[in-house]
């Protein structure tokens, strides 16, 4: 499991992003998939799931993660659900201790928050949908209700894909430059495809994480697309035609 050295030296909090070892799934999933939507078997799923919550220091019914839909929705954490009462979103927030809350991802950016000093907490599912219509600045928000202050938070992105090998068709352009012009020009570069171009989805995140006032930020810089080994990637799947992809889990707690 990897870890952002902002986020680990902060009292009374637990985080990580799981890579793909260490779990007990096999073939296309190998080996710790923790994704629940994927076709991987349910059983070794929960064992993966299991061996995460352990190593964040709850127990497996209190690693929490929603039904997320690409969306700028946030889920306030307040006891354990289970996979059938999941709620749809792409970020949760909680000030509750020993419960863990994550987000699952395959390339797009996962992000965790924690305000220490408040005791709260959040995870946001940020893909390309999500960061462009607001899943960030409604995690820091949901955050404030419940007692942080912006000021005070810090967030890490964890392993993303990376502008080199996240390539996009017109209309994905349009989209972005519609909502934006001025700034979202920036994140493309000319791909070697006509029409088609490089998308920048860590520098747009970053972007709108500035833009909520937060500015404790750390990339931990690493490309799911490019390490196979390491990491479970959505488009690598794709592009080798495989039948479906694991999950990764990213996960924050507050151990008191």
């Amino acid at each position: 499991m990897l870890q952002a050295s902002s986020l680990a030296t902060l009292p009374g909090i637990r985080h990580a992003f799981f890579t793909r070892s260490g779990g007990v799934s096999q073939g296309v999933y190998s080996s710790l998939n923790g994704g629940v939507g994927s076709r991987d078997a349910p059983e070794k799923v929960a064992e993966n799931r299991a061996r995460i919550a352990a190593a964040l220091g709850v127990n497996a019914d209190r690693l929490l993660t929603a039904f997320q839909i690409h969306s700028p929705d946030v889920i306030v954490a307040q006891e354990p659900w289970t996979r059938e009462t999941r709620p749809r979103a792409d970020a949760i927030v909680t000030r509750v201790p020993h419960l863990a809350i994550g987000v699952s991802t395959a390339d797009c950016g996962p992000l965790l928050f924690a305000d220490s000093e408040a005791g709260v907490i959040g995870a946001a599912h940020a893909g390309w949908r999500g960061a462009l219509s607001g899943i960030i600045e409604a995690t820091v928000a949901a955050m404030e209700r419940l007692g942080a202050r912006r000021a005070r938070v810090a967030a890490a992105l964890g392993p993303t894909i990376r502008q080199s090998n996240y390539e996009v068709g017109p209309e994905f352009v349009e989209r972005f430059l519609a909502a934006d012009p001025t700034k979202n020009m920036r994140y493309f570069q000319p791909s070697q495809r006509e029409d088609h171009a490089m998308f920048d989805l860590c520098g747009y995140i970053a972007q709108r994480v500035e833009q909520t006032g937060v500015t404790q930020y750390e990339d931990l810089g690493l490309c799911t697309y490019e390490e196979p080994e390491r990491f479970y990637s959505y488009r690598r799947s794709t592009h080798r035609d495989e039948p479906d992809y694991g999950r990764h889990i990213n996960a924050i707690a507050l151990s008191s």
